[in-house]
């Protein structure tokens, strides 16, 4: 009986002016036409809003149905007759009702989007948005920007997908979302295209800060935690990467210039009247300009719009901010990210060629900090393996003074043996390469290199120094120190003049720290082994910390092991140690005053 009980309330109502309809009338209609929904009988509520003689009744009462058909359609399968009938009801409302209240039914719809239903209810309302949008006339740029921030900050709940089976699964749907929400915006985007060079009318303007602000939006979401290398069958498969083009297509559009973008510095940008202005601050955010600068650096997607009028050496420098947010992150993609936009950064740069001058970049200091930081904190391998690899290249692309300064540098910002020795190795390469007959390089050579030695040849804590847990560090020294006494005999690295300062500093408290963590190691060795005399039957558990964390209970074998294996490192400490030692020796009695003399000073 419902459809025949509207229709004679239809009848009703079609009989009274616009100002004598009530509340109540309007709560009675909704009644009436909920309970249809209810019954799966949608074509009858459309038959009423296609009715000429209702137009009066739907103007003033139509919207309110948005609600109760948007439900209806979340319980429709996709595609069916039933879910078309719900839209074709939508249309008619869009197309009869007050465009703003309309505005405000879809918008509240999206806003309640929860879970799955966020992209069920995204993704049919976005054609009938957009048609009342473009019924607002001139006046709309604060709703397009509403809606458009409604329609992202909803979708930006859903997880990314990351897997080529994950994208073509989108379980979600936000791959089909990100798509159709850029046929939604491109009305939007043409009309600011065309008018931005002959219009300096405030909406247009408007208009074009609300979409700036969206696109910077959907760097930061999806883009930045998005898998966007191409597939291998066909790169436009990659539907996050047919996404990032047609963003970055929308942002050459509005008049956005890439390179002056680029060179922003996150959250630092001034205003400026200009309209090709770098848009406020807060239109973006430091992430999206992180991954502005990877989509054209590591993909090159826009690249088209950047013309190369800067220097290898400025791209490093100003790409380092960018480098730095995302390797500041701890997610697997940003990390990928980080250390792919510092090689793509690096290669375009000649071996032996990044100046000094870029160490004085806050940002390069911020970025060694964190190589160190996902190198040796990372639980991820492959990462921890391309920091490295990153740290290397970095090297290599210095100068000599800029290699002899990042040294210094990275033996005072590091606080991991294993980096430390990576690094004494590395200014052990370069001495060797300064040694070289036809060598231009200086730096590593005499006066100069006095105080990188003494940084490379020193303990932290002197004979107090914790040996175990520097082994990497004291390792690579003390090869330093062999290779140095191997191979300078003409005083060139200023070893012989540095050596009782050396002896000092490094060999003599390594004497005392490698005597007294023997005792103390043997005696750990000798009271575990009367602990394990002393146990009966069931096997007692030891607690062994080490860095100050406790490690899991060990059985007094397990505890021996340990013990005999720092035993067997402080023998090959010992053992280089004394070679070192033996070699000075030798070279002081063969030629005592020729090694002992001044360093040349280069």
């Amino acid at each position: 009986m419902t459809a025949e009980d509207l229709q004679a309330l239809v009848n009703k109502f079609q009989k009274l002016s616009e100002e004598e309809f009530k509340e109540e009338d309007t709560n009675v209609f909704l009644v009436y036409c909920q309970k249809c929904l209810e019954e799966e009988q949608p074509e009858v509520l459309l038959d009423i809003i296609k009715d000429e003689k209702n137009q009066v009744l739907i103007r003033n009462m139509g919207w309110n149905l948005i609600g109760p058909i948007t439900k209806c359609m979340q319980s429709c399968a996709l595609g069916s007759e039933k879910e078309r009938g719900c839209l074709q009801i939508i249309n008619g409302l869009v197309q009869l009702c007050n465009p703003k209240e309309v505005l405000l039914g879809i918008l509240e719809q999206i806003d309640e989007g929860a879970g799955d239903q966020i992209s069920r209810i995204i993704l049919p309302l976005l054609q009938p948005l957009q048609i009342v949008l473009l019924k607002l006339g001139n006046k709309k740029s604060y709703s397009v920007g509403l809606s458009l921030f409604t329609i992202h900050s909803r979708l930006s709940c859903l997880p990314v997908p990351y897997t080529r089976d994950q994208m073509q699964e989108d379980q979600h749907s936000l791959c089909q979302c990100c798509l159709a929400l850029v046929q939604f915006a491109q009305p939007f985007i043409d009309f600011v295209s065309q008018s931005i060079d002959i219009s300096k009318e405030p909406d247009v303007q408007e208009m074009r800060k609300e979409l700036l602000t969206f696109c910077f939006s959907c760097l930061t979401f999806p883009l930045l935690n998005a898998q966007l290398d191409p597939l291998p069958d066909d790169e436009d498969d990659n539907p996050f990467r047919v996404f990032a083009k047609e963003i970055i297509g929308f942002l050459v559009s509005l008049g956005e210039s890439l390179p002056r973008m680029f060179v922003q510095r996150g959250h630092s940008v001034q205003k400026n009247d200009s309209e090709e202005s770098v848009p406020e601050k807060e239109t973006h955010t430091a992430e999206s300009l992180a991954c502005l600068s990877y989509l054209l650096f590591v993909h090159h997607i826009g690249m088209d719009n950047f013309p190369f009028v800067f220097g290898p050496s400025f791209l490093v420098k100003s790409n380092m901010e960018h480098i730095d947010v995302l390797l500041k992150r701890t997610e697997e993609s940003l990390l990928s990210k980080g250390l792919d936009l510092l090689e793509h950064s690096l290669v375009r740069v000649d071996s032996e060629s990044l100046p000094e001058d870029v160490l004085g970049v806050t940002a390069v200091n911020q970025v060694l900090q964190d190589l160190v930081k996902v190198m040796t904190l990372c639980p991820i391998e492959h990462l921890r393996k391309k920091s490295l690899a990153m740290l290397q290249l970095l090297i290599d692309k210095f100068c000599v003074e800029g290699k002899y300064k990042l040294f210094r540098c990275l033996l005072k910002i590091s606080s991991h043996a294993g980096v430390e020795g990576y690094i004494i190795h590395n200014i052990k390469n370069q001495i060797d390469s300064a040694l070289k007959a036809d060598s231009q390089n200086r730096w590593f050579l005499g006066t100069r290199l006095t105080p990188l030695l003494h940084s490379a040849l020193s303990l932290s804590e002197g004979a107090e120094t914790d040996l175990l847990q520097t082994s990497d560090r004291i390792m690579a020294s003390l090869n330093l120190l062999r290779y140095l006494v191997i191979k300078d005999d003409d005083n060139e690295t200023g070893v012989w003049s540095e050596l009782p300062k050396i002896e000092q500093d490094f060999l003599r408290p390594l004497h005392t720290g490698l005597n007294m963590s023997r005792a103390h190691y043997e005696a750990e060795i000798r009271s575990t082994n009367e602990k394990k005399k002393g146990s009966h039957a069931a096997k007692p558990l030891c607690t062994v910390t080490a860095g100050g964390n406790k490690l899991p209970d060990m059985t007094p074998e397990m505890q021996l092991q340990v013990l005999q294996s720092a035993l067997f490192t402080f023998d090959l400490m010992e053992s280089v140690l004394a070679r070192v030692e033996e070699l000075i020796e030798v070279k002081l009695k063969s030629a005592p005053e020729e090694k002992i003399g001044s360093s040349k000073d280069v």
